[in-house]
């Protein structure tokens, strides 16, 4: 997660990171060693040790090396395990006991320690037909470790009350941390040369049938606006069943954008455009009120909980109500500086400070 770069679960993990060593100087980390990318001969070789070792059913034993629990292969062993016996393989480091922070719920949990579970959203079990995740087999997993868990943490009330339900009381207390923005960037901030400043839409992130992008094109292209849609990201699950040929030169097409670029697509945009079907926090939403973007997103779950009253709200499947969003964005200069104040009041609220309090609060509390 630390290394991954590109998505919101790893911007997490980061700011996780950074917030375990303000709060103590004894944050460690678990690591799988080097994963690397085997060919197709080596990757079958190890899938198959893989399950051979998952066969033993007693606890892993890892040491501590300069702050570093190492468990060579332990992330994708405990995927094996779980598969096998169905429940959250037992890892026992050296050492006095503490709290570990797993920052997704793999089938993972340290022996005589405090577990807490970051856990995103509960849209494999909510909106199956979003995600490619097999429902069934993630609702096993979600109960495994909810009940070996200590804490379940989630990154928005609209979260923590999903997975609530979904859990239907298997395990412990739900707690929102809610989740920091941190902009800061070591890289140059240039626009693509194909945009320019002020004078696009954005929509940012993996195109696929969850960021609502076919009816994003439908609604831009109702709404008369003259300023071209960017879409920036990676192809995403079933990206190609989003028809982008047809969509002319009114919708501008940019692969992955590294973290430092995004940041400057997001903060040069006329709006950010973020109608998803299903979030669990929404990232871009707070980095686009932290940068003065004004924003368009949905008007439920965690994206509306997210923006509060700064960005204007609509019901993502409804492409006329978008469309006539994307018009008034797309000229009313004054209702654009009204969200951008509205945007910038909300940094106190998703500063690193906060997040460190509420993480610090957790913690002594276990």
């Amino acid at each position: 997660m630390l290394l991954a770069s590109g998505t919101g679960i790893a911007t997490y993990a980061r700011a996780l990171r950074s917030a375990q060593c303000e709060i103590s100087d004894e944050a460690f980390l678990l690591s799988g060693g080097a994963n690397g990318y085997p060919d197709a001969r080596q990757a079958a070789s190890m899938r198959a040790l893989r399950s051979l070792k998952a066969l033993l059913p007693h606890e892993r034993r890892v040491r501590a090396i300069d702050k570093v629990f190492l468990a060579n292969d332990v992330f994708r062993l405990g995927q094996a395990y779980f598969n096998r016996h169905g429940r959250a393989m037992p890892v026992r480091p050296d050492g006095p006991p503490g709290i570990m922070h797993w920052t997704y719920p793999v089938p993972l949990h340290l022996c005589g320690w405090r577990n807490l579970y970051t856990v995103h959203d509960a849209i494999p079990l909510t909106d199956p037909e979003l995600t490619p995740i097999a429902s069934d087999r993630h609702r096993r997993l979600l109960e495994a470790v909810a009940s070996v868990s200590d804490t379940i943490v989630t990154v928005s009330e609209s979260a923590a009350r999903d997975v609530a339900r979904v859990l239907g009381g298997v395990g412990g207390q739900i707690v929102d941390c809610s989740q920091p923005v941190v902009l800061s960037s070591e890289e140059p901030l240039d626009l693509p040369s194909t945009v320019s400043s002020g004078r696009y839409l954005l929509v940012c992130g993996s195109v696929e049938p969850r960021k609502n992008i076919a009816r994003i094109i439908e609604a831009h292209a109702k709404s008369g606006t003259a300023l071209p849609l960017v879409l920036a990201g990676p192809d995403g699950w079933r990206a190609d069943t989003i028809d982008l040929a047809n969509a002319g030169d009114r919708v501008i097409r940019l692969p992955y954008q590294s973290r430092g670029s995004m940041i400057a697509l997001i903060a040069s945009a006329r709006a950010l455009l973020m109608p998803s079907l299903a979030e669990g926090f929404g990232l871009p939403v707070a980095e686009a009120m932290m940068l003065g973007t004004p924003v368009i997103t949905s008007r439920y779950g965690a994206l509306a909980e997210t923006a509060g009253a700064a960005a204007l709200l609509v019901d993502p499947r409804d492409s006329c109500a978008l469309a006539i969003a994307i018009a008034r964005i797309s000229t009313d200069d004054a209702f654009c500086a009204t969200l951008r104040e509205r945007g910038l009041a909300q940094r106190e609220r998703f500063s690193m400070e906060r997040f460190v309090t509420r993480l610090a609060t957790l913690y002594d509390a276990l």
